[in-house]
């Protein structure tokens, strides 16, 4: 079954305005757009938080079946009066600055925020994370590392990064996914991903 499905050409920017530039960009969009039911929209106003693209890596050790995560303080998780510790168990992940690719980040990031090499990399999936209000697209890679280095803290004091590394088992860390207490998108997404695709690692990587 085929979904017919509309296209860029079929939606129209009328204003676009930069409202803050700091960290990162904040947009007012106006636009219109084709409807379902035929015709078009009146303007749509929209704030649009531009934070670029991202690159994730799913850090896997395959010989002991380990999983390499990272945590840190979000301050998201904190406003948000999340019921767990504002402090959140992620995968290795970082910003992907202009003239960058998204896997060589991956590497630098597994270096700088878990002391870790990636030994082999392949893309894993491309994601937009809540594109309703935030431009950014996340880049999954999964990395053979050896989780035995994988240990202590790390992080870029320039950038404020205070991080420290844990190493569970690949069943701990998707049930802890399950349980909730990994709660943040990138790592459930790539976590998932991970169980589904571990085997094939295993043969790839072992």
């Amino acid at each position: 079954m085929s979904i017919e499905q509309f296209s860029s050409t079929d939606l129209t920017v009328e204003q676009q305005d930069l409202v803050y530039d700091g960290f990162f960009k904040l947009y007012k969009i106006q636009f219109r757009h084709k409807l379902f039911a035929g015709g078009y929209s009146g303007t749509v106003t929209r704030e649009l938080l531009y934070k670029g693209a991202a690159s994730a890596v799913i850090a896997y050790d395959p010989k002991r079946d380990q999983v390499v995560l990272v945590e840190q303080v979000r301050i998201g998780a904190y406003v948000a009066g999340s019921p767990q510790s504002p402090w959140l168990l992620e995968l290795i992940a970082g910003m992907v600055e202009q003239g960058e690719q998204a896997q060589q980040v991956a590497l630098r990031e597994a270096q700088e925020e878990a002391g870790v090499t990636i030994e082999q990399i392949i893309p894993a999936l491309s994601v937009w994370d809540s594109p309703g209000g935030v431009f950014e697209r996340i880049h999954l890679f999964a990395g053979k590392v050896d989780a035995a280095k994988a240990d202590g803290l790390h992080g870029l004091a320039e950038e404020h990064e205070d991080i420290k590394v844990h190493v569970v088992s690949r069943e701990q860390a998707y049930q802890w996914v399950e349980s909730g207490k990994i709660d943040n998108s990138i790592a459930v997404i790539g976590l998932q991903w991970l169980q589904l695709n571990y085997p094939r690692l295993k043969k790839l990587w072992v």
